[in-house]
């Protein structure tokens, strides 16, 4: 048996290997077993709760053009046309749509386009609805 470390017995390197699998695997089903020193503490009664994402405009991020809310539906959309789609036109973009499931609002969309236009990209699909890309690539 080959083991990763030679300064330790195997004794002492499982000891150490249950020492910090709750860091490792994080919590599971049943809630973390993590040291109590170690949980986060809650936000206090005059805090406000952490968010994932800031009110008002993003910080960077963005590319040069985009608001947040034409990123977020930009890379909504690609989800649900896959690279086999493309290049293709209305009816071939509709039909992998509806093969991926897309929402309702996104096949009203597409159905929408001009028939007989090839699209290459997502983002050329994105401008023919109506939608910014950005202005700059770097």
């Amino acid at each position: 048996m080959e083991r990763g470390n030679s300064k330790h017995s195997p004794r002492v390197d499982d000891n150490m290997r249950q020492d910090v699998s709750g860091l490792v695997q994080g919590p599971g089903a049943g809630g973390s077993r993590v040291e109590e020193s170690r949980q986060p503490e809650p936000a206090g009664e005059d805090q406000p709760e952490p968010k994932t994402l800031t009110a008002g405009a993003s910080r960077g991020g963005n590319p040069q053009g985009m608001s947040m809310d034409d990123v977020e539906g930009r890379s909504r959309l690609g989800r649900f046309i896959t690279m086999t789609a493309l290049p293709g036109d209305r009816e071939a973009l509709v039909a992998n749509a509806r093969e991926n499931q897309a929402p309702a609002d996104i096949i009203e969309a597409l159905e929408g386009l001009p028939p007989d236009i090839p699209y290459e990209t997502v983002s050329e699909v994105w401008a023919a609805l109506g939608h910014k890309n950005e202005t700059t690539r770097w």
